[in-house]
Parts: C-alpha cells; structure tokens; sequence
C-alpha cells in the first residue's frame, strides 16, 4: 500500500515538474526554481509535511545527480561548437574560478564577519556556474557560438576543480597547504581528463564495431560509459566530475549509430535527474532558517555577481580576443543552481563549524539571483549589442549500422531553415556508394527520382558504405548550410 501511495505521488511531482518546466521556459527562468518550491511546498512546513533532514543522504543523491546531469550535458554538446573556446573556458574554470574564491572570501570575512574558514568554504561552493541553468536558460538565446561556447564548457569544466577545494576545507581544520593543494588539483584534473578521453575514445570504437541487438541498447551503452568514467577516475584518486564530462563530450560527438536517439534519452534522463535533485534540495531546506541569512545573502551575491565574477572573466580572458560586450554578459550570465546547494552539503556532513548557515545562504543566493539574472539575460543580450553567427540549423541525422554490408542507413531530417528546400535529389551530388532511397513527405513515402525536389520536413533514407559516410554527411551538411552552389561558396560541411 505505501508502495502505491509513493509511485502515485512519485508521477505526480514528475508531471507537476513538467507543467513548471512550460512556464519557466516562457519567463526566461531555470526550471531549478520551479523544482525547488515543489520541494519546499511538500516539505516538513508545506501540505504534506515530508520531514527530510539526512545531509548525508542528500550529498550523495545529490553528488550521483550531477553526474547525470554533466554527462547529459557532454553527450548534448556539440564539439564543433565549443572547440574554438575550449582554451578560453579552461582558464576562466580554474584561473577564474580561483580569482573569484579569493574576492568573494575576502569580502565575506570583513562584510559579513565570518572566520577565514567558512568564509572561503562559501566562496568556493558559490565558485561554479551550473552546467543544468546554464544549459536551459544559454540555449534559447541567439549568441555568438564562441561565447555560448565558453559559457557551455565553463560550466562542464569548473566543477572539478572545486569539489576538490570543497573537500579538502571540509576535512582538514587548519589551513591547507597551498602547494600540495594546488599539486593535487593539478593532478586530479589532467588524470580525469585523460580518463574521459580514454573511455570516450574506447567506448566509441567499440560501439561502432559492435552491432547491438535493439536500438534502445545505444543509448544505455553510452551514459553508462559516462557514468562508469567517473568511478573509474575516483578509484584512481583523480577528478571524476571532468572525467564523466568528457567522455560524454567524446562519446557525443563520435560517429555513433542512433545519436539523435542516443542525445534525447541523455535529455529525458538528465532532466529527471534534475527533478529529483532540485525537490530533494527543497525538501532538505528549512524555510524556518532561510529568512535570517538574506541579508549577508544579498551582501555575498551581489558581491560575487559585481565584482567577482566580473573581475576573475576579465582577468581569465586575457588574451583570447573577446569583446567588452562578451566579457560582460559572460559575467552576468554566470548562474548558479544546484551544484552551489549540493556542494553546500559536503561541509554539513563533515560537521564543519556554520555549515547549516552556509547552506542558508547559498540557497538564498540561489534563488534571489537566479529570478534577477535569469529573465534578464536576453536584455543584456541586447545592451551587449551580440547576435547568433550560425547561419542555419544544422542537420538531424541518425544512423543505424547494417553491419553485414558493412554499410548504413541514415536519416537526415531537413530543418526549417535549411537551404536543402528546392534542391533536386541529384543535385545533392552525393558521393560513389551513397544513394538517397527513400524520402517520407507528410507522412507518404516513395522512391524518389533523379529530379524530385526536396521539401522542408522531408526525412530523407540515405544508404551508404562504410568508406563514404563521413563524406556524405559533410555533403549533406554543406547542401543545408548553403544550398547547391555549396562547393562554390567553399562550404565544406566540417
């Protein structure tokens, strides 16, 4: 019976969840608010009176979610996007992300009065922008692909490094070594990265040798991939927040059979996790401990959101060539979600002195910056005079194996915006080995003909061997980027 009870109420916070994610998405916000007074609305003050106070279990649940969450977003991001800014977005998550922990303490200790202790665990858990609010609210606004790039990896990267400083304030009472802490940061992070991309790289070669049984099984394989990095880089003492990043970027981006498929099962389970996360964090508030820390709230998170934040871009970006007008939307379009509240719960478990008030604030922070920052990026946007350099929506295809021709199918979706719209099949000019057999229009399928003209909405069966396939996907994307003159514009489809 409480089985019956707890799966009824399980769906229906899962549906309530997704009903909120409809409005947030129409006022610019992170779904996290939504999932956040969920919590607290069925939580020990709310209707229902759920009584949730284990820290420990909330670290946990909470450090798991994350995992999901960052291997959603590698599995999601595209490479060719974030390629150009990776350089720029590994110093802002390591130079950047020391530069504003420094700021943010030192304010903390002479405006709000905290010890050196708590004061630099706060500014460390404050440190990371949120890789899920990042993602969310980031991909809906036109931007320049080199800044939504930074602001993408930033997010995926700048966890590491901090859970590393987080743990190591929690365990040890005295200052750390600032050498030794800086050795093992360095450590950690170039094992995990190469952990990522080991597993990524062998995890993709095998995929596409293997020809498994059931489509559904691809997907599996490859979060499964993901989250096993991150153990793997754990048992080897390095970071596994970047290992589990960057295997799914690695795994995300290889030519994989059913990636399409493979990207939307990461999303569904990326936003579950999400929902979990966020409900558990409300439920794990006290909304009796939450009006008493908004005023050194509002102190610290204007603090890290006017000087910090800007402060450490500016200082990070020195010399990768960007805009005024770049530099300050990255800093306001910093958001924090949950990865500040989950880190939060690392000093409460150690039994860290103020590790309750921490927790109060940063939630506090939380919620009062993102309902200031979220509705306001597009604004900003604006003011920053920034616009989309993507000239057309790239191409859906999927791909399914047909190992025993050593061949394979793929299903190209023609976009809205595509150039693809009027140009005949023979046109497409597809390389020796490739043949489009197959075009499904409003729901009818044919053959088509050497002069049918495509259509936008069009799925279209391409079959080709192994030896062409990256060549005819190119061609394809070059079609769609630029039409039939493709060649003669020099669009490659890279």
């Amino acid at each position: 019976m409480h089985l019956d009870i707890w799966l009824l109420l399980g769906a229906v916070l899962v549906l309530s969840a997704i009903v909120a994610v409809r409005f947030s998405h129409q006022a610019g916000l992170p779904t996290l608010l939504a999932y956040m007074a969920l919590g607290l609305f069925i939580g020990e003050s709310g209707p229902l009176h759920i009584h949730f106070d284990n820290a420990e279990l909330a670290e946990t649940l909470g450090l798991a979610a994350l995992v999901l969450i960052l291997a959603e977003g590698g599995i999601t991001t595209s490479w060719r996007h974030v390629r150009p800014s990776v350089p720029a977005a590994v110093s802002v998550s390591t130079i950047g992300t020391l530069i504003s922990i420094a700021v943010v303490a030192l304010a903390t200790m002479w405006l709000v009065g905290m010890d050196w202790r708590p004061a630099f665990l706060l500014a460390a858990v404050l440190a990371p922008t949120d890789a899920a609010a990042v993602f969310s609210v980031l991909r809906r606004l036109p931007l320049p692909s080199r800044l939504s790039g930074l602001l993408e990896a930033e997010s995926g990267f700048n966890d590491a490094p901090v859970v590393i400083i987080v743990v190591t304030l929690s365990a040890h009472t005295g200052a750390p070594n600032l050498a030794e802490l800086l050795g093992v940061m360095v450590y950690e992070l170039v094992a995990g990265g190469i952990i990522g991309v080991a597993i990524g790289w062998l995890g993709a070669l095998a995929l596409r040798r293997i020809a498994l049984p059931a489509s559904g099984l691809y997907p599996i394989a490859v979060l499964s991939l993901s989250i096993g990095s991150y153990g793997a880089a754990s048992l080897l003492h390095s970071s596994g927040f970047l290992a589990v990043y960057v295997s799914a970027l690695v795994l995300g981006n290889a030519r994989l059979p059913h990636r399409p498929a493979t990207r939307g099962f990461a999303e569904g389970v990326g936003w579950l996790a999400q929902i979990g996360l966020f409900v558990m964090l409300g439920l794990l508030a006290d909304p009796g401990d939450l009006p008493g820390q908004i005023v050194p709230a509002l102190v610290v998170g204007f603090v890290l959101l006017l000087i910090a934040r800007p402060v450490s871009v500016v200082l990070s970006t020195i010399g990768f060539k960007l805009t005024w007008g770049e530099k300050v939307f990255a800093s306001w379009a910093g958001l924090r979600g949950a990865v500040p509240i989950v880190l939060a719960t690392i000093p409460m478990v150690a039994d860290v002195e103020h590790a309750d008030r921490i927790f109060a604030i940063v939630f506090n922070i939380v919620v009062v910056f993102t309902l200031l920052q979220g509705p306001t990026l597009p604004l900003v946007s604006r003011w920053c005079r920034l616009k989309s350099d993507e000239q057309t929506r790239e191409l859906d295809v999927e791909a399914a194996p047909l190992e025993e021709l050593h061949a394979d199918l793929l299903e190209v979706r023609i976009p809205v915006d595509s150039m693809m719209s009027g140009v005949e099949i023979f046109e497409l000019r597809l390389p020796p080995g490739a043949s489009v057999t197959l075009v499904v229009r409003d729901g009818t399928s044919f053959v088509p003909e050497p002069a049918t003209p495509l259509q936008t909405g069009d799925t279209l069966l391409v079959v080709t061997t192994d030896a062409v396939r990256e060549t005819t996907e190119r061609r394809l994307r070059a079609v769609s980027r630029k039409g039939r003159l493709a060649g003669w514009f020099g669009e490659t489809g890279i």
